[in-house]
């Protein structure tokens, strides 16, 4: 062992010290199985590289190593041991974000490192995120852990609209403002809103989509979130809109909404429900809407192939991000909609390639304001958290493994003119 990859003083960098040998060669063993880019890996006292640079696959990352347990950490906790280790501060890179497109694009050994190389751990990974299943108390749970860290923390990254979801950048050169009144819009006019109409919004967020859709369509907008920071906030907005005659701010679960609405809006809400709570989710969709009423369903999606080993693992969004989550794919909301409600596909638009800017954006603000972040009295390993947390899913989004969809959904009575074309 190198004088470079020595323990450290302390009990667990002596522990990590005399596993890390082995954990390291079995670690760069494996890299050596990498087809697709480069990576380059710099230890204090050497450079490495694994893969190869063609034409088709021109991407390439350097990873700096600082501390060896990085490699044990690999070895007994997979990808999650990679972030955890990110988040101490034992490796770091200028390029995370393309050196997640890099493990993505080598998918056999990202599943070695998430299978084989973490086996050990994967069980208690998965026996906590059952123990966050979103029961009504575990919802409320799950959604405080993320939404209720403050909305100043939130502000550093999001644009005045305050919308936490996939902006749409419709015209070279928008900003992240403009995208993100782009997106609303586009979903209004898919929905058809106008005065007359009762839209309901399962997700309220900030209250910028209800603000939107009152303001600039004039419809009543009944909005519900759980989390109590949003809940506040959106209130004051509203209120500060001059919008209260219009627009109702609830909290209430999905579960236990009342009445009947003409449509039906929900914007990245569903990835929040968690498998086992789809069918009931979808089916209190429909029995919220008229016989002829519309429902526009904005979701992140995961590609079909990997549906079902993501549902049956914990990855990093999971453990430390979003408690109790789960990515659906189209063909497992299209299986619920079939089997538990009266909904039908009226059309699907993939904007998929609209994540990735708005996450650089999200990204790109958010280092801008890191001093405000610590003055909020967040930690440098939180904030490498959300650091990767951008990376990782700008990656997903730029590799297709992830994708975003807007999904308008009718009931059988819903006659609607087709002017789709038209947007």
């Amino acid at each position: 062992m190198s004088e470079a990859l020595a323990p450290v003083g302390d009990g667990a960098g002596m522990v990590a010290g005399w596993v890390s040998p082995l954990a390291r060669k079995l670690v760069l063993g494996r890299l050596k199985e990498m087809t697709r880019g480069r990576l380059t890996v710099e230890e204090p006292d050497r450079t490495l590289q694994f893969g190869k640079l063609t034409a088709a696959d021109d991407l390439a990352a350097v990873l700096h190593v600082h501390h060896p347990r990085l490699y044990s950490s690999l070895l007994t906790g997979g990808t999650i041991g990679a972030a955890e280790a990110y988040m101490r501060g034992d490796w770091s890179s200028g390029q995370v974000t393309d050196l997640c497109r890099l493990l993505l694009r080598n998918r056999r050994l990202l599943d070695e490192i998430d299978g084989s190389w973490s086996r050990v751990a994967q069980p208690l990974h998965r026996l906590y995120h059952r123990l966050r299943d979103n029961t009504l108390k575990g919802s409320r749970r799950n959604i405080a852990a993320h939404y209720d860290l403050s909305n100043d923390f939130y502000r550093l990254f999001l644009d005045p609209t305050m919308m936490y979801s996939c902006a749409l950048f419709s015209e070279p050169g928008m900003s992240l403002q403009d995208a993100s009144l782009a997106k609303n819009d586009r979903i209004c006019r898919k929905l058809e809103l106008r005065p007359g109409d009762h839209l309901l919004e399962i997700g309220t967020g900030w209250g910028g989509f209800a603000i939107h859709a009152a303001g600039r369509y004039g419809c009543r907008v009944t909005t519900t979130t759980i989390s109590r920071e949003q809940y506040e906030l959106a209130r004051e907005r509203v209120d500060e809109a001059g919008l209260g005659d219009l627009v109702t701010v609830i909290q209430q679960d999905y579960r236990r909404l009342e009445g009947r609405y003409d449509k039906l809006v929900s914007i990245e809400m569903i990835e929040a429900v968690g498998h086992r709570h789809f069918p009931q989710y979808f089916a209190r969709c429909s029995e919220l809407l008229s016989p002829d009423g519309m429902m526009l369903l904005q979701a992140i999606t995961i590609a079909d192939q990997y549906y079902e080993s993501a549902r049956d693992s914990v990855d990093f969004i999971k453990r430390y991000i979003f408690p109790g989550s789960c990515i659906p794919s189209v063909t497992a909301i299209g299986e619920c909609l079939a089997r538990h409600t009266d909904l039908r596909l009226f059309h699907l638009e993939d904007i998929t390639p609209h994540y990735a800017l708005t996450l650089r954006e999200w990204r790109k603000r958010f280092k801008e304001n890191l001093d405000s972040a610590r003055a909020l009295g967040f930690s440098e390993g939180f904030i490498r958290m959300w650091d990767l947390y951008f990376c990782y899913c700008e990656a997903g989004f730029e590799e297709r493994y992830i994708g975003d969809v807007q999904m308008l959904l009718t009931k059988p009575e819903c006659r609607r003119e087709p002017i789709l074309a038209t947007l």
